[in-house]
């Protein structure tokens, strides 16, 4: 960088810029006056070889191959190569080393995080939910400051555009983003390849990659983890891992934290603390997650992974434990309703797509947070296991022998009541749960086979020695074992920086395919009651594994046919050639 000549600063008051003291003004050596045009300049300046025009730059930095117009305040930033930034109101950040704070999970404050450039929503989760031990937090907090003093909030990364806006203070924008006729944006850090456009306000926020916000969406103190889309809705105080969908009108979440691959309906009322004494409430989903149309929760809350919720106002708190469940409020009977494993048993197609859908929908570039993508992993066979537990013991306790002897045989079905998943005195009743029982059996012989038999090693090889992990934390989408976690907080005093934290968790990702594989090995194990497979059992388990991807792939046809053969979903069209050619398979 070298500083204006004479003829430069004669030749740039020509053009009709403006400034207090052109000493203060710095230059590529291949600057060129012409593409400087009609702009005021005030503090130290740097401008690389970009077209700048009727602007107010103050205290900034503009790199090579930019587009700057029509910006009435540039303060405080350093710009990037290749960026447009075009009709702003305010584009403006402190110069001194900030952190803008957010308060996630709780609208109490209780778990309030800081954030820098660089953090993903894997560090955000890791310091807003593990509070028990304030030297961890204070540890977080630590690094994170030092994170944002050495790097400056006041940044712009290489090929954004940004335009039509009337103030963005204090946000750092990741690479290739882009930024259209929003409010405002103020106090937050954006990822790499974002899409921020039409109406969009947001306060203290963290945004993964590949995120879309749309439409009037109004987010505040949250974090949302990459490819994930919200428009058209209200998001405050939340904690969104990777995956979720809210694209509807009228949706609320509020001190909620949503573990991936969620789901929000139009009308959902999701956390909403109004029905709660106190705003320190939080609800906490799974992955999966999916409420119905206009439904409504009460504080506290919490749910399984891949939870199907039918449209209803739940009047209770709510603790689901029974993963792939379909929950229903029968208001009729006054009870609450709940058939574990639905989604295996009656919408395989669902299920199936799910399986593919999130991995086709990654189109992050750096992909720094790791995502687990498979419905079946650790974390939900885990739960799996428990709530197989579960329904036996609910099984055995519902079950009167004397009774039963004294019912003809067409009447001696049995009302099977769940315990401590409804905050109330009514019924909790599962519904089909010998069908479901065994469909959980059936999706714990899927995940375990699929994995040992495509690693190429014999089953008595991949895990007999291994001691299952029972406890699987979900870390922004990565999944972590209780046993590396508790080591990696161990540790964490001896850690310098966050860099350090994430190489952690990368070593942890490289070895996660193999710990899967061993925990396949023990799952096997615990659901034939053993202590080593042998070799006719695991050729009974290959042969029932084969059996599962012929049922699975009979029940996906039999659920997607419904759509097909109702008379209902066939009377818009005159003609089965029209309707092929509209609904696709």
């Amino acid at each position: 960088m070298r500083n204006l000549a004479s003829a430069e600063i004669e030749q740039l008051k020509n053009n009709g810029n403006r400034c207090a003291d052109w000493s203060l003004i710095s230059v590529v050596d291949d600057f060129e006056c012409d593409k400087v045009v009609g702009n005021r300049f005030s503090g130290r300046v740097t401008l690389g070889n970009s077209e700048v025009s009727d602007s107010m730059l103050c205290d900034c930095t503009i790199g090579d191959g930019c587009s700057v117009s029509y910006v009435r305040l540039l303060k405080g930033y350093t710009v990037e190569d290749g960026c447009e930034l075009r009709n702003i109101g305010e584009l403006s950040a402190l110069a001194e080393p900030y952190m803008p704070m957010l308060s996630p999970m709780n609208e109490n404050g209780g778990r309030e995080i800081g954030v820098f450039r660089g953090m993903t929503v894997g560090d955000a989760y890791l310091w807003a939910k593990y509070r028990g031990d304030k030297k961890i937090a204070e540890k977080f907090h630590n690094l994170a400051a030092k994170e944002a003093a050495r790097k400056p909030i006041g940044h712009i990364a290489e090929g954004c555009h940004i335009s039509n806006c009337l103030c963005l203070k204090n946000v750092a924008v990741g690479s290739c983003t882009v930024i259209a006729n929003c409010t405002s944006l103020e106090d937050g850090v954006i990822g790499e390849g974002n899409h921020i456009e039409n109406g969009v306000i947001a306060q203290r926020f963290l945004l993964g990659e590949n995120v879309h916000l749309e439409n009037g969406l109004r987010l505040i103190d949250s974090v949302v983890g990459d490819n994930s889309t919200l428009a058209c809705c209200e998001v405050v105080s939340s904690m969104i891992f990777p995956g979720h969908e809210q694209h509807h009108n009228n949706s609320f979440l509020i001190a909620a934290t949503m573990k991936g691959q969620s789901n929000v309906a139009a009308g959902a009322t999701i956390g909403s603390n109004h029905n709660s004494r106190t705003a320190d409430g939080e609800i906490v989903a799974g992955r999966g997650f999916w409420p119905g149309l206009c439904s409504s929760f009460k504080h506290s809350s919490k749910f399984a992974s891949y939870c199907l919720l039918a449209k209803a106002d739940y009047p209770y708190e709510l603790n689901i434990a029974l993963p792939f469940a379909l929950v229903n409020n029968n208001v009729t009977k006054n009870r609450l309703e709940v058939m574990p494993a639905y989604w295996w048993m009656y919408n395989m197609y669902a299920l199936k797509r799910n399986a593919v859908k999130y991995k086709q929908r990654d189109k992050r570039t750096s992909k720094r947070q790791h995502i687990e993508f498979e419905m079946f992993a650790p974390d939900t066979v885990e739960e799996i296991i428990a709530a197989r537990k579960l329904i036996k013991i609910w099984t055995e306790e519902a079950y009167n022998p004397a009774l039963m002897k004294l019912l003809p045989p067409e009447e001696r079905q049995i009302e099977i009541v769940g315990q401590g998943m409804e905050n109330s005195k009514r019924k909790v009743v599962l519904l089909k749960a010998g069908k479901a029982y065994k469909a959980y059996g059936d999706m714990l012989i899927y995940y375990a086979v699929s994995l040992l038999a495509g690693s190429g090693q014999q089953p008595s090889d991949s895990g007999k020695s291994y001691e299952r992990e029972q406890r699987w934390h979900n870390i922004g989408g990565q999944l972590v074992g209780e046993r590396d976690l508790k080591k990696l907080f161990e540790d964490l005093q001896g850690l310098s920086s966050w860099d350090e934290i994430h190489k952690r968790l990368d070593d942890l990702w490289d070895g996660y395919e193999e710990q899967k594989r061993k925990h396949a090995y023990q799952v096997l194990l615990d659901l034939l009651l053993c202590d080593e497979i042998s070799v006719e059992q695991w050729q009974k388990l290959n042969e029932r594994y084969d059996e599962i991807c012929k049922e699975m792939e009979e029940q996906a046809k039999l659920s997607r046919a419904k759509d097909f053969e109702n008379e209902f979903r066939k009377m818009t069209f005159d003609s089965a050639e029209e309707r092929s050619a509209v609904i696709k398979n």
